[in-house]
C-alpha cells in the first residue's frame, strides 16, 4: 500500500488542506520572508531575543519538571540543566547584540564542521553516489567559512538572512504545493 491512497488524501488518511489555505499560508510566508529580508539586522536581534525567551521557558519547565519527577532520579542534573537554560536565556535577553554575534559564530563553526564530516562520509561512500554528500559538504564548508571570515560583521545579519530565506522558501513551497496537479484534484 502506498502513502497516497487518492488525490485528495495525504499521508495515512489525513485529508489535504483546502487550496485556499495552502495559497494563504504560502503568501503570508512569502511576505513575512520579504519583510524579514528588508531589515536582516533587526530580525537577527529579534531572533536572538526569541531564542532567549524560549530558553527561559524551557529552563523554568525543566526545574518544575525536576520537582514533579523527583522520584525518577537525576533530580540534581535536571535542576542544573534548568538553571543553565535560564542563565543562557537571561544572557541572550540582556545582551542581544553580543549574543547574536556568539550564536552566529557557533553557527559558522557548526556549518564548517558538519561540512567537513559530510565530505568525509561522501568520500567514504563514493560508490553509492557519495558525490552528492561531498557536494553538500562543500556548500557547508563554504557557508561556514563565509560566516567565520566575515566575523564579526556577519554576526549582525546572518541569522536574519537565514530566517528570511527560510520563510521565503517555505512560502514558495506552499504555493508550489497549492498549484500542483494533485492538490487541485477534486476530492
Amino acid at each position: 500500500m502506498t502513502a497516497y491512497e487518492n488525490s485528495s488524501t495525504t499521508l495515512r488518511g489525513m485529508t489535504a488542506p483546502p487550496l485556499w489555505v495552502c495559497v494563504l499560508l504560502g503568501l503570508v510566508m512569502v511576505f513575512a520572508g520579504l519583510f524579514v529580508l528588508g531589515d536582516v539586522t533587526l530580525f537577527t536581534v529579534v531572533s536572538t531575543i526569541f531564542i532567549g525567551w524560549t530558553a527561559i521557558f524551557a529552563g523554568g519547565f525543566e526545574i518544575v519538571h525536576a520537582f514533579w519527577t523527583k522520584g525518577w532520579g537525576g533530580f540534581v542534573w535536571q535542576l542544573l540543566l534548568g538553571a543553565l537554560y535560564l542563565a543562557f536565556g537571561i544572557i541572550l535577553l540582556t545582551q542581544p547584540v553580543t549574543s547574536a554575534l556568539i550564536l552566529t559564530y557557533v553557527l559558522g563553526l557548526l556549518l564548517l564542521i558538519s561540512g567537513i564530516v559530510r565530505m568525509l562520509v561522501g568520500i567514504g561512500h563514493w560508490q553509492q553516489s557519495g558525490w552528492i554528500m561531498v557536494a553538500s559538504g562543500v556548500f557547508g564548508v563554504l557557508a561556514g567559512l563565509i560566516i567565520l571570515t566575515g566575523f564579526p560583521a556577519t554576526g549582525l545579519w546572518v541569522l536574519g538572512l537565514l530566517l528570511g530565506i527560510d520563510l521565503l522558501s517555505h512560502g514558495i513551497g506552499w504555493l508550489t504545493y497549492a498549484w500542483a496537479p494533485a492538490a487541485r484534484a477534486a476530492p
